[in-house]
């Protein structure tokens, strides 16, 4: 089965691009993590929300608010594609750094994702 890049696009042969597995789900998990609630029209709930706490103050509240909101949207959105084992956040100024290790429902070796995103 080809895999799908994502975001969907067009590849230089006109087809649809695709990826490996890993770059899929990477492109999966990012796209669910900085996609701001109520940005898709069709699917307002879409999204982790975490793209609004890259400002709050770095503490371990935040931490822990972010690893919430990120395994729980990761659980809801990608749950027919991935496990996911571990959320960890970490916030400095206005950068936010999220490492989720996860499972692929379709291998056994476990791999870690860490995305990063400047305001």
């Amino acid at each position: 089965m080809t895999n799908f890049g994502f975001p969907y696009r067009i590849g230089p042969d006109g087809r649809t691009a695709s990826a490996t597995r890993e770059a899929q789900v990477r492109g999966l998990i990012e796209q669910v993590l900085f996609t701001r609630q109520g940005e898709r029209a069709m699917r307002p709930d879409f999204g982790a929300g975490v793209h609004e706490l890259v400002f709050a103050e770095n503490a371990p509240e935040l931490a822990a608010a972010v690893q919430h909101m990120v395994q729980s949207a990761l659980q809801r959105w990608l749950s027919d594609a991935i496990e996911v084992k571990e959320v960890a956040a970490r916030a400095n100024a206005e950068r936010l750094e999220v490492a989720v290790r996860y499972r692929a429902l379709d291998e056994a070796q476990p791999r870690v994702v860490t995305v990063t995103r400047q305001a």
